[in-house]
């Protein structure tokens, strides 16, 4: 940013201020690639004040330019140039990551304000699927960017723990379950029940009676169908936290949509009292005409509730616990209509706020271009995959490195590192096939690729024993080669910015993938460790390239092994 400004000051200068600095910081651009420099200005915002043609403002700027602050300024059609002093740019950058080391990039967007994260929120009685793994990851790395962009991120795990599902969970388990056979293995016995339900179903379409007419009864505190759903949601909630740990990722509240069945009350009556709810077909809607939307709504005529209230109750109950600059949903796309639903009908009731509150949305996770479903049965079990994943670990790193220490703790690491990396590589609004050879594979653009550049970079520097690099000369470094590496590393905090700004974790995943690229071009060029002037300067953009890998990893919640 400084490098920037000091290019900025030097258009204001030669335009005599007639551009304002600001005005000179928001027209200035990065060139795409390096030989156009590392900074240009357009000269189009000129054409007016000078009445001439861009192509002839450029050179002229040009001769008016002071030459010490750049290696060369120079002009390309409308634009100028600046080619910045690449030794003076390295030193400050590399001392600024010793210095700062994991907590470089860190700034304070946020201002310590609360942000609630709406995520995971798998549904009791059915083991998390790969359908899962995208708001699990997605939302646990945007924690990780809020907290480094000084917002205070709180993790919710929604669960699915209510809703009609339940009542036909406990009629099928009525009419076909065995308590030992649940004892035994209680998820998968509880969705083999599930999906013969739906089964059975097609044929039999009365039994949607008997599960509406359970769930009515869990929604008015019947004993037995009460004492069924709690043991349902505690065999669950064990198996759930297992593949969290596996995972690495911990919640601050385990609060489920069962948490606000005594607060929907207050909801319909906030509704009532403004004149807001009307009857349709018996049924009590919210009309959202005026947003352009299908009414919501808010209870069946049965009584019971929906999705829709319950996310209102926990909506209010949120914003009056944190009291949120923002609110977060990591929620699917087909999801889209029904958070536009709730935050129309917060409008309608009073609560600005309701703008504050954001639907991060992503897309699927399909198998062979077929889209996941519990339901059916066409589901791919996420345990299975991260078991699978770590195995296919453990065979690659005993055909390269057998002799490694903590190699199954390294395995570990890298083969749910790689199912995390991959996830978060896609732009998460793109749906995308998994293939899990693809995935854990040590080359092209993949998680160990990234994994393996650190466990380079710190091998590297153990060889070269101990340098105390904080206090050793570090003179910055001027050759081509190093010139992309120190660039890249420049770029870390702008990174984070915008993945913070745009929810966006795979802006860090394809940043560490060009910053892992640059550095092994680098040393495939590179005598890092001959002995001479420029020793410590090298030495010190490998500990900052070990250093920003480090944080980007983490960042998408994916371990750093120091060796591979």
């Amino acid at each position: 940013m400084k490098q920037k400004q000091l290019v900025a000051q030097a258009i204001v200068d030669a335009t005599e201020g007639q551009l304002s600095l600001d005005e000179v910081m928001s027209k200035i651009e990065v060139p795409k690639t390096y030989d156009l420099g590392d900074y240009a200005f357009p000269t189009f915002i000129l054409a007016k004040l000078y009445h001439k043609a861009p192509q002839q403002i450029a050179p002229e700027l040009v001769e008016k330019i002071s030459g010490d602050a750049f290696d060369k300024v120079q002009a390309v059609g409308p634009y100028v140039n600046f080619f910045i002093d690449k030794k003076a740019f390295s030193h400050n950058i590399l001392n600024q990551i010793l210095d700062q080391k994991e907590a470089f990039g860190q700034q304070d967007l946020g201002h310590g304000g609360n942000v609630p994260i709406d995520m995971s929120s798998p549904n009791i009685a059915k083991p998390m699927s790969m359908g899962h793994l995208r708001s699990t990851v997605i939302g646990n790395s945007l924690a990780e960017l809020l907290k480094k962009a000084n917002y205070n991120p709180i993790k919710i795990n929604h669960l699915g723990d209510w809703g009609t599902q339940f009542g036909k969970l406990i009629e099928a388990y009525k009419l076909w379950g065995s308590e030992e056979e649940v004892r035994q293995d209680p998820i998968n016995t509880l969705l083999k029940y599930y999906v013969h339900f739906h089964q059975v179903d097609e044929e039999h379409p009365e039994l949607d009676d008997e599960a509406r007419a359970w769930f009515k009864k869990l929604e008015d505190g019947d004993k037995e169908a009460t004492e069924l759903w709690q043991w349902f949601r505690d065999e669950s909630l064990k198996f759930f936290k297992s593949i969290y740990a596996k995972l690495g990722i911990e919640f601050d509240s385990y609060n489920g949509e069962s948490f606000y069945n005594d607060k929907m009350d207050e909801i319909v009556s906030i509704l009532e009292d403004k004149n807001l709810l009307q009857e349709s077909r018996g049924a009590e809607i919210v009309d959202l005409e005026k947003y352009g939307l299908n009414p919501a709504l808010i209870k069946k005529t049965d009584g019971t509730t929906l999705y829709i209230t319950r996310d209102l109750a926990a909506a209010l109950y949120r914003f009056r616990t944190y009291d949120f600059v923002k609110s977060l949903y990591v929620v699917g796309n087909e999801q889209t209509n029904h958070f536009k639903q709730l935050k129309a009908v917060l409008k309608e009731m009073g609560y600005d706020w309701s703008d504050d509150i954001h639907h991060i949305q992503f897309g699927l996770i399909t198998s062979g271009g077929k889209k996941l479903s519990t339901r059916k049965g066409n589901i791919i079990l996420l345990e299975d995959v991260l078991n699978d994943a770590v195995d296919l670990a453990k065979k690659q790193i005993a055909e390269k490195n057998p002799d490694l220490p903590n190699k199954d703790q390294v395995a570990e690491e890298v083969g749910v590192g790689a199912v995390i990396f991959h996830d978060l590589k896609n732009d998460r609004l793109n749906n995308f096939d998994f293939n899990l050879e693809e995935v854990v594979r040590f080359e092209g653009e993949t998680g160990p690729y990234v994994q393996y550049s650190h466990a380079r970079a710190m091998s590297i520097l153990r060889k070269a024993g101990q340098i105390d690099l904080e206090n050793a000369d570090i003179a910055g470094l001027q050759d081509e080669g190093s010139w992309e590496v120190v660039r890249q590393l420049a770029n870390f905090p702008a990174m984070i910015k915008r993945a913070v700004e745009e929810y966006e974790p795979s802006v860090i995943t394809k940043y560490a993938i060009q910053l892992s690229k640059s550095f092994n071009k680098y040393y495939a060029h590179t005598k890092v460790l001959t002995d001479d002037a420029e020793k410590n300067s090298r030495l010190a953009m490998v500990a900052s390239v070990a250093a920003v890998l480090k944080e980007s990893l983490r960042l998408l919640g994916v371990k750093a092994p120091d060796e591979m």
